[in-house]
């Protein structure tokens, strides 16, 4: 992502294939999901029209989206029409294929253009989407790679967002720039990008307080920040990073319409993918909105968090904990 040092490159695949066989594992568990056994759903018979309708509804329940879901079973269907679906497996790797179509175009990691200084992140999203935590992890994984990093603690509606974030400079041995609780959001965001220009810092990554996407006077509190951060850099920020819940299924793909309206975002981190989550949300959203997608979560812990690679997430969301090859 950022001056990766190279004893830091060495292990990098191992961390990657460890984070994968966690998503795997933890990606929609339960009954409602695509990864119950295809073996199962075909029952020995041929995959035909009554097989497609069952993957149909499975699609949906898994929280695919309609319009995505239409697209993957027109390419399916096509298929079978010629007989190259013969059994289970076929049909499972045509299924993982067809995801990581859809997902390929968004699988774009952050990387931080190293002259921006400071390189401006803002980080938005609903109340407890994770953004600052989701922030957190961003600045664990910068320092590891040797940037230098502040923190903006923009979230001044709530004293506690203000101290978990200094927990989280502590930890990461970032600088922190805060005011107490109701200060204006615009003002210190205002003065970390001044600071973080004065001191030489490389990244800024700025929190900002959950809102409803349907909020419209916060939602214009938030284009008011970016207004105020352009007057000190015009070209800032340089990234919008919109945090999403999975677990809100489909109303995550309405808050990433929203806020992409009102504000422009640039890159999504989808967190909480390891409670009842329906990952296929993912799909819906690259599907729809095409946007980037950074990062996934599947946990609380620094290792829980990942650059999102498509092939390694269709593998676990249509095949589960026995998916293989999922850091390939």
């Amino acid at each position: 992502m950022f001056g990766r040092k190279r004893e830091d490159t060495a292990k990098e695949p191992e961390a990657r294939a460890s984070f994968f066989r966690r998503l795997g594992s933890r990606l929609n568990r339960g009954s409602a999901w695509l990864g119950l056994d295809l073996a199962t759903l075909l029952g020995g018979r041929r995959v035909d029209s009554e097989i497609l309708a069952e993957l149909e509804a499975r699609l949906l329940t898994a929280d695919v989206g309609v319009e995505a879901t239409e697209h993957i079973l027109a390419d399916l269907g096509t298929r079978v029409a010629r007989q190259e679906l013969a059994d289970a497996g076929a049909l499972s790797g045509a299924l993982r294929t067809a995801v990581t179509e859809i997902l390929e175009p968004c699988a774009q990691p952050l990387v931080i253009d190293p002259e921006r200084r400071p390189f401006v992140i803002l980080v938005v999203g609903v109340n407890g989407s994770g953004k600052t935590t989701t922030i957190g992890k961003i600045a664990q994984r910068l320092a590891q790679e040797g940037a230098s990093v502040m923190l903006a603690a923009g979230d001044t509606f709530r004293a506690a967002a203000i101290e978990q974030l200094g927990v989280w400079a502590e930890r990461t041995g970032s600088a922190l720039i805060a005011q107490q609780a109701g200060a204006d959001p615009g003002a210190v965001v205002f003065d970390a990008v001044q600071a973080a220009r004065s001191r030489g810092i490389e990244v800024l990554l700025a929190d900002t307080a959950g809102r409803l996407h349907s909020q419209s006077h916060l939602m214009e509190e938030l284009k008011k920040v970016k207004r105020v951060i352009r007057r000190v850099d015009p070209t800032a920020p340089h990234e919008v990073l919109l945090v999403l819940d999975a677990n809100q299924g489909q109303n995550a793909l309405a808050q990433a319409l929203q806020f992409h309206e009102a504000i422009g975002v640039t890159g999504l981190a989808l967190t909480k993918l390891d409670g009842t989550a329906k990952g296929g949300i993912v799909v819906a959203i690259a599907r729809k909105l095409r946007l980037p997608i950074r990062f996934v979560g599947v946990g609380e812990q620094a290792e829980d968090f990942g650059e999102f690679d498509a092939g390694a997430f269709a593998a676990a969301l249509v095949e589960g904990a026995g998916a293989a090859g999922l850091a390939s």
